[in-house]
Formats: C-alpha cells, sequence, structure tokens
C-alpha cells in the first residue's frame, strides 16, 4: 500500500557517538547517552511514494541532554520530566519551525480509518488480519476468530523466532476485554451445554474444543492445534466429516465454528463441587461527619430506593437473583436486618473492630423485591440516625473484612460498594497515616509514593479473591487519603475506584449517581479464573489488570465486568512457523449474576512472518499504547519514574530504527521514516510521558497521581486511545441539520480561535472551552445568558433550551457519554479564566504544564536518538 510522504536533507552538522548498547525493556536502565547540538535550515520538500511515512525534521529549539537529566546552568529544573527547555547553541543559520500539518496527525489517521472501513460489516474468518481502529464505528460478524471488541493485538504478525522478536522490541502482546459489551446489531455469546460429560477438551494441554483442531481418522480423533496431542473424540461427540475433512455439523456447533462462546460448566469446576449461590451486592456507607454535612448519605439512601429495582438480572428473567445487605460506619460498624417479615430494620453494633464479625446470619442478605418496605423505612431511616453525628474519624480494613465474612457465611460471591471519605485514622486494623512526602518526587525513591501498604491489606486482597468478593470504592476526599493504599484491594479484586474531591451534592451529585448507576447495572461475572493458552512456540509471560496471581498461569478476578481489560505479554519459548502460525485462546471461568457456573471461550489466530515488515504493517498503534502505559505504570512501582521515562523514549527509538534499518527503502539520514502503522505512535508515547503518573512534578497531588495509575491499569484500548489523544471538537461552526458529530482537530492550542467554542472529550472529563470573543448570540443559544461575563463559574451541565444549537450541543454530549464507561463531568472553562490551565493539560500535541515536550519536539529528539542507534 503506497502513500505519499515528505522527504527532505537539511545538512545537520555531526552529532557526537552514542551509546553502542540497545534497551531491554523495563528489566535494565539504560546507560546515560551524550549527544551534540545540531540545526540546518529547513530545505524544500519532495514528495516520494513509499509504504511508510517520512518526514523532514528539523533540529527542535533545545539542546541535546537526556529526558529528565539533571541540566546545568539557569535552566537547572526548569522543565522537569521532559525535554531541557532553554535555547541550544545552534549550528547554523537560525532555525525555521517545522509546520505542525507536516508531522503525522491523529485525527487524520482516525478519519481515514472511519471513511475507508467505517459502517462495514467486520468477519472474523481470516487469520491475523488487522481490525478497523477502536475509533472506528463498524459490525463485527463472528466466523472463527474472537472480535476484536473481546481481542486485540499490538501486531497481527508475530515474528518467527526470539532474535527477530528482540531486533525489534515490538511488544508481543493482547488486550483482552473478556466481558465487553457486545452491541444489540451483533449476535450474543451461544451458550452450549454438553450436559454431564462437560466441554470437550485435549487430555495434554486442556484446551477447549475450538474451531482450530483438526479431525482425522474419519472424525474418530482429533488433534490439539495448541500442543499437537491426537486425542480420541468422545462417542457422544463423534460426527463424520465431508470431502474437505471437516465434520458435517461445523456450523451447528459454535465451538467448531465461531471465535467466542460460552459452555455450561460442570460440578468439577465448582467449588466444593457444588453449584454456586448466586452473587450478593453489600452497600457500606461511611455515616461519618464528612458524609454527613455534604448531604451525600441522603443522596444515596435516596438513590438506592429506585436503583435496587435495576439489579443486572439473567436474559429472560423476571427479576434479578442478586441478594442485597447494608452496613453504615464511621469507626464501628452498624449492620442492618432487613427480614421481609420485620415491620421495621433492627441495627447492630459492632464496635470491636480488632475481631470482625458479622452479628447475623438470616436477614442481612435479602431479595430486594421480597424485603422493599423494610429496605425503603432503612434507607429513609439512615441519614436521620446519623444527622447529629460528630464523629469524624473512619475505619476501613474492617469494612471489607465484615463484607467477606458476610459473604462466606452466606456461601456466595458478591460486590462490596464502599461510600468513604477521609483518611482511616481510627484505631483499628488498616489504620493508615498521612505519608504524601512531595519532596520525593523526581528522586531514586520516588516509587515509595506509588507502593500501597501492605501487612493487613495483603491479606484482605487474598482474602476477597478467595471468596470472590469484589470491592468497589466511592471515595469523596477533602484532602489525602492514600489512594496508592486504599484503592490497591479494589485493583487486585476486579473492582473500580471512583473520586470525588471536594463533593458538593449541587455540582457533582449527578456525576457520582450517573457512576453509581452504572456501577451497579453493568454486565458482571463473579469469582472468575482465565487462564491463556498458546499454540507451541510462545507462552504468556506477564499480565496487567484489575487482577492477582497466585501463580505464573492463573489470573484470579474476584470479579470481571464489561468495562475491564487484562494485558497480556508473549515471549517465544521456541521457534514458530509460518504455516501453522500463532493460536491464542482466553479460557474464564466464572459465576453468572444468576449464580450458574460458565466457561466463556475466546480463540484468536495470528500470522508469524520471519519478515520484520510484515510485523510492522499488521501493528496497532491502539494496542501498543495501551501496553506501553500498563507496563510503565506497573515498572514505577519498582524504579524510579526517570528510568521508566528513558526506557519509553529508548524502547521508542529502538522500534523505529529497526525499522528503518530492515525495512525501509534507503534515504538520507536526515529523514525521519515511520511504519504507516506507527506514524502516530511517537503523540502517543509523549502523551503518555507527560501524564501525571510518569510527568514527575511536586505541583501534582499524589493521590491524583496514583488514581490516575489505578483507573488505567485495568482500561481496554478505547479507554486508553482517548486517553492519551482526546477528541477536541469544535462546535462554532457545527451543521446544526446533520446528525454526527463534527470531526476532531488536533489536539492543540494552535487549533483553537477566540471567537471558537470547542468540546474536548478524553474519557474522564469533558471540557467546553469558550472563547473569549465568542459570538453572543450563541453563548445566549447554549446557554440562556447575554454574554460570556454572565455565565456562572458553577455551570457543570447544560440548560435543556429548545433551540436547534442547544438540542444539537446536548446531543453531542449524549452521544460521546455513551461510548464511555465512566460519567464524565462537565467543566465550562473560558478562555483566559484559571481553570483553564486544567483544559490546556489535555492538549497533548503541546508543551505540558508540569514537563514534557511538545509533539514537534518529541518527534526531533525521538529521530536524534534513532540516528545515535543507526551510527
Amino acid at each position: 500500500m503506497s502513500q505519499q510522504g515528505y522527504v527532505a536533507t537539511p545538512p545537520y552538522s555531526q552529532a557526537q557517538p552514542g551509546i553502542g548498547g540497545y534497551p531491554t525493556g523495563f528489566g535494565a536502565s539504560p546507560p546515560q547517552a551524550h549527544y551534540g547540538h545540531y540545526g540546518a535550515p529547513p530545505q524544500p520538500y519532495t514528495a516520494q511514494a513509499a509504504g511508510n511515512l517520512s518526514i523532514p525534521v528539523i533540529a527542535g529549539p533545545y539542546g541535546g541532554q537526556m529526558p529528565g537529566s539533571q541540566m546545568a546552568g539557569p535552566q537547572a529544573g526548569a522543565f522537569a520530566g521532559g525535554f531541557p527547555g532553554g535555547a541550544a547553541h545552534m549550528a547554523g543559520p537560525p532555525q525555521k519551525k517545522l509546520d505542525p500539518d507536516s508531522i503525522p496527525s491523529t485525527t487524520q489517521v482516525i478519519e481515514d480509518d472511519q471513511a475507508k472501513r467505517g459502517g462495514q460489516l467486520y468477519t472474523t474468518n481470516l487469520r491475523g488480519q488487522v481490525p478497523p481502529l477502536v475509533t472506528t464505528s463498524f459490525t463485527v460478524q463472528d466466523q472463527g476468530n474472537a472480535s476484536p471488541r473481546f481481542m486485540r493485538c499490538t501486531t497481527y504478525s508475530f515474528p518467527c523466532s526470539s532474535d527477530l522478536a528482540k531486533q525489534c522490541q515490538v511488544p508481543l502482546a493482547t488486550i483482552i476485554k473478556p466481558f465487553a459489551t457486545v452491541p444489540k446489531n451483533e449476535t450474543p455469546l451461544y451458550v452450549v451445554n454438553h450436559g454431564e460429560a462437560g466441554p470437550i477438551r485435549c487430555n495434554r494441554c486442556k484446551a477447549y474444543m475450538c474451531p482450530f483442531m483438526l479431525f482425522i481418522d474419519g472424525g474418530r480423533r482429533y488433534q490439539c492445534s495448541f500442543c499437537n496431542c491426537v486425542n480420541e473424540v468422545p462417542v457422544q461427540y463423534f460426527q463424520h466429516l465431508d470431502h474437505m475433512g471437516r465434520r458435517v455439523d461445523l456450523y451447528e456447533r459454535p465451538e467448531l465454528s465461531l471465535g467466542s462462546y460460552e459452555f455450561t460448566a460442570t460440578l468439577d469446576y465448582c467449588k466444593n463441587n457444588k453449584p454456586p449461590n448466586p452473587p450478593a451486592y453489600i452497600f457500606m456507607i461511611d455515616v461519618s461527619y464528612n458524609n454527613i454535612k455534604s448531604g451525600l448519605v441522603k443522596l444515596i439512601c435516596e438513590e438506592l430506593k429506585t436503583l435496587l429495582d435495576r439489579l443486572p438480572k439473567e436474559e429472560g428473567a423476571e427479576s434479578s437473583s442478586i441478594k442485597v445487605g447494608f452496613v453504615t460506619y464511621n469507626k464501628i460498624l452498624h449492620f442492618y436486618n432487613v427480614k421481609s417479615a420485620l415491620a421495621q430494620p433492627q441495627m447492630m453494633v459492632v464496635s470491636d473492630v480488632a475481631e470482625m464479625f458479622v452479628p447475623l446470619l438470616d436477614g442481612f442478605l435479602v431479595n430486594f423485591q421480597e424485603s422493599r418496605a423494610v429496605i425503603n423505612n432503612l434507607l429513609d431511616q439512615i441519614p436521620d440516625m446519623f444527622a447529629d453525628t460528630n464523629e469524624s474519624e473512619t475505619v476501613f480494613a474492617p469494612v471489607i473484612q465484615a463484607g467477606v465474612e458476610a459473604l462466606k457465611a452466606a456461601e456466595c460471591s458478591g460486590k462490596l460498594f464502599i461510600f468513604h471519605s477521609s483518611l482511616p485514622t481510627a484505631e483499628a486494623p488498616g489504620k493508615l497515616k498521612n505519608r504524601d512526602d512531595r519532596k520525593l518526587v523526581n528522586t531514586e525513591k520516588e516509587k515509595i509514593l506509588f507502593q500501597p501498604q501492605r501487612g493487613v491489606y495483603e491479606q484482605l486482597t487474598k482474602d476477597c479473591v478467595a471468596q470472590g468478593c469484589c470491592v468497589d470504592l466511592f471515595v469523596f476526599p477533602n484532602q489525602y487519603v492514600d489512594m496508592a493504599t486504599m484503592g490497591d484491594i479494589p485493583t487486585h479484586t476486579g473492582g473500580s475506584v471512583y473520586k470525588y474531591s471536594n463533593f458538593q451534592v449541587q455540582i457533582d451529585g449527578e456525576h457520582f449517581l450517573t457512576d453509581l448507576r452504572r456501577d451497579v447495572e453493568k454486565s458482571i461475572g463473579f469469582d472468575a479464573i482465565m487462564r491463556v493458552r498458546t499454540s507451541t512456540g510462545f507462552r504468556a509471560t506477564d499480565f496487567f489488570g484489575a487482577i492477582y496471581m497466585n501463580n505464573t498461569t492463573d489470573v484470579e478476578m474476584a470479579a470481571v465486568d464489561c468495562d475491564k481489560a487484562v494485558t497480556v505479554e508473549f515471549k517465544h519459548d521456541d521457534a514458530l512457523n509460518e504455516e501453522a502460525g500463532a493460536l491464542i485462546q482466553c479460557a474464564l471461568l466464572y459465576t453468572s449474576i444468576s449464580g450458574q457456573r460458565r466457561l466463556r471461550v475466546h480463540n484468536l489466530s495470528l500470522n508469524c512472518s520471519s519478515q520484520l515488515s510484515e510485523l510492522y504493517k499488521s501493528c496497532e498503534t491502539d494496542a501498543l499504547i495501551n501496553f506501553f502505559a500498563k507496563s510503565a505504570y506497573h515498572a514505577i512501582l519498582n524504579q524510579p519514574v526517570k528510568t521508566v521515562r528513558e526506557i519509553l523514549v529508548k524502547q521508542t527509538a529502538h522500534m523505529l530504527a529497526c525499522y528503518r534499518k530492515h525495512c525501509a527503502s534507503p534515504s538520507a539520514a536526515s529523514q525521519l521514516i515511520l511504519p504507516d502503522a506507527m506514524k502516530v505512535f511517537p503523540v502517543y508515547m509523549n502523551s503518555l510521558m507527560k501524564t501525571p503518573v510518569l510527568v514527575g512534578s511536586a505541583e501534582l497531588s499524589t493521590d491524583e497521581r496514583n488514581f490516575h495509575r489505578l483507573s488505567v491499569m485495568s482500561t481496554g484500548v478505547e479507554e486508553s486511545q482517548i486517553l492519551l489523544y482526546p477528541r477536541l471538537i469544535p462546535l462554532h461552526s457545527m451543521d446544526v441539520v446533520n446528525e454526527a458529530v463534527p470531526a476532531a482537530v488536533r489536539c492543540s492550542e494552535e487549533r483553537l480561535s477566540e471567537t471558537g467554542v470547542f468540546l474536548l472529550d478524553n474519557g474522564q472529563n469533558l471540557f467546553l472551552w469558550l472563547g473569549q470573543a465568542c459570538p453572543p448570540d450563541l453563548i445566549q443559544s447554549l446557554f440562556n445568558v447575554p454574554s460570556l461575563a454572565h455565565l456562572s463559574p458553577d455551570m457543570t451541565s447544560l440548560p435543556e433550551l429548545d433551540n436547534a444549537q442547544s438540542k444539537k450541543l446536548r446531543s453531542i454530549i449524549c452521544a460521546i457519554s455513551q461510548q464511555r464507561p465512566h460519567s464524565m463531568k462537565m467543566v465550562i472553562v473560558k478562555q483566559k479564566d484559571k481553570p483553564e490551565m486544567l483544559f490546556r493539560q489535555h492538549l497533548v500535541e503541546d508543551k505540558g504544564l508540569h514537563g514534557g515536550a511538545s509533539y514537534i519536539d518529541f518527534l526531533c529528539y525521538v529521530h536524534r536518538e534513532i540516528r545515535q542507534l543507526l551510527t
């Protein structure tokens, strides 16, 4: 596939010789390198056709230091975490700036893919085919490989040998979202029931029956494609083969013709060989002074009265099988008996938080429909019971302990919804102290800020996972709460953390309730264990996600929902073969919301090649950056942030240098040549290095950095893509008749205009930016006020006005919100107002506010690294 590229050859002055060694991922810290200064006037462009993109690179306006290295002279520390800020001694004439339009554009790549593949049917019948981008809307038809909604890979063509893999350093990984939501116009997963016999599996490697198995000997035996073992076909499963050697019932059996399906599990797959009970949801509300005063407790109690009617239920079931229970707490715990036979709910207090137990068995976990009157009575009473409280201290670990004990007593799995406000400082197991020391930022010890406190919390995590108890934490902090520790149990039990700093009911109430509703209603499986099997020659080595691992192969998740993704890295343990390809099978054993034990299987076949050009052609940038974000966020627990940043730059340069050396047609060294499938990889990588976690600025709150780290660890490719390259949508020129969302522009300040209105969406927040000279009639249409000056700074939602502009903007916001897993708070930003700083840090093509290079500077920097590697 040829593409017009640009070629130019500015005569650079000579760079100093650099390092000879290559980076080796996050295992080792690379040696320091010293670079010379170079620069030259831009040359006229000449276009050339090639299967890659070449860009003339003009030296950036800075010196030649390593990212994050100490700088001499007056600029020291002026640009923490990024590249040196000051001007360098330039060789040659003064610099002209590289034209931003000539460097690869993410918005263009997204638009092109949507134009080429949007609205089409994507059939999964080919091995190693690259799916449309996550930003493209398309329909999937499963014909033997799992839909990209369930599995996406960093590349769809694996290198045949470990030597080739080491040479190119492109990580081989898949991002698996086992419970991904299937759109209404696609077929839901079939459930296959083999009765008492259970699913058919290979005797040797235990892989499940799937389309990759090869039937031989007239259909009496099959060869496993994962380990090549020949198995007998059980008598009840026998079927004749047609003239092509395929079973006659191929299309009647999901497990022989589809990439994804489910099996009903037999008792062998259940704990203690008995069928599980339906799961339970326990709502645990912190009723300390802060939460009562803010009105949060009343808000939660009011909402639960209607929300509990919408608990998830099986397809076709009349009502949900999920049981519910209620606990309130400050430094002691209150349990409630809400048995349907009672006229009034009964409260039982446990004040000995060191020896936590559940004071009642019968009546704590109940069916909402049966106990509705008693529960509603309780929810009316809770805010009044604690209205006059002065208690501001809280416990935290005993609350989780109580939840686990309750599920243990009921012999079921489930989820704890914990609504908590402050650092748990009351005398109790798991008591925490303030350890927020920003002096550690940019030092060797910075990693301590990201490490959770061990002890009680470590054991609690194990207990939760063993019981299938998932923890969802809604935290409402006004100050430091040690997010690293408090968020650690949720992120090891398949749970989520939601954070609402300085919560005010009138401003943040709706935002929080939308999150709570989604969280309660979403599809989910409990007490899950996942195994990723591969064909011979490679194996799964590393796993990232909201998971717990006791050994090297079993991925344990107390729960797994439709938003959680697990990123799995593969390494060679032998050569792969081009003919056989590389096969991956992800099998997830879980308990459904009605208490059925099931197996969900996703299969994917990839190509293998001894040509690196095939690997680069089949890369997926969005999946690559998901992998790098998670592996970097994992690495900072053990290494200085500065080291991790250096490794990221090195590996980026290495991947691109290898392409240049082995795959690109020869050209001048002064050209930056990028593989077509990775041409916007540098903008994502630069954006990743400017995230709160990696930027290394003492201005950022430690809790905020930890919250960001924890929320990214379990995200899918869609979420990491929009977070690292937000959508910037111009609204002032929107076509109110057309239903489509206006085309996004590049995420840079240069694209904003004083007379414009822009919406920025990064999957977590929505910013509505209003230019100083924005037309008053537009402001009137959208906000019902005569001018910008009349706009209230506290506004967090748009008024519903009966005019075309208002309707159009609200429909755009609604369309965007439906695509995102979390509720997004709307922040209205006036140009040159203080909140604009918050908005600007998401303009990822520009210099970072807290350090970090602009996209152009980063490209120049990476190019210099590449040239260094090539010489």
